[in-house]
């Protein structure tokens, strides 16, 4: 991938972060990145395109941050628990796959299908690690809820609150 690509790439990454799809415009990402607007349709024709590529790639990232974290701690509670919480305590707050799957059904299907394959992934990846699909959904929907929630009072200790318990409760190792 081009360096100009990932800079494009990363730019709408930071803005749906910030605001979902319609925080940002090609001309938005152009001014950041320092390019024209047909510059930013060269290398993604559409918005959609833009964004599924974007959350493509956040999709793998956490993929094979999950399996390198599972080869170390067994526990897929705990994994995924700091694993959501890695963005709440970050500059950025918010996973941009949590920002957009808020509003996955007005997103373009181009971008739905990709946010939605997220977290089936998720999902297929704790119950591939010992989860039942039932404790696999409920502890994502923790996790979700917790980011969600840490996000809108402003309080990254709210996630913790939220998650602590029933990361010693359900875990796997305990």
């Amino acid at each position: 991938m081009s360096d100009m690509k990932t800079a494009i790439m990363d730019a709408a990454e930071r803005r749906i972060r910030a605001g979902g799809f319609g925080a940002f415009s090609f001309r938005d990402i152009a001014a950041e990145v320092g390019i024209k607007s047909s510059s930013v349709h060269y290398h993604f024709p559409t918005k959609e395109d833009l964004t599924a590529a974007v959350i493509r790639r956040y999709s793998e990232l956490v993929a094979k941050h999950l399996d390198r974290e599972l080869e170390k701690n067994p526990d897929p509670v705990r994994v995924w628990t700091k694993a959501f919480r890695t963005p709440v305590f970050s500059e950025d707050h918010m996973c941009p796959c949590t920002v957009l799957g808020a509003a996955v059904q007005d997103l373009p299907e181009l971008v739905a299908v990709e946010v939605r394959q997220f977290f089936k992934m998720h999902k297929d990846k704790l119950v591939a690690a010992g989860l039942a699909p039932n404790k696999a959904a409920e502890l994502l929907s923790t996790l979700v809820g917790a980011t969600i929630l840490a996000n809108a009072l402003g309080d990254r200790t709210e996630y913790d609150r939220a998650t602590k318990d029933r990361a010693k409760r359900e875990s796997v190792a305990a």
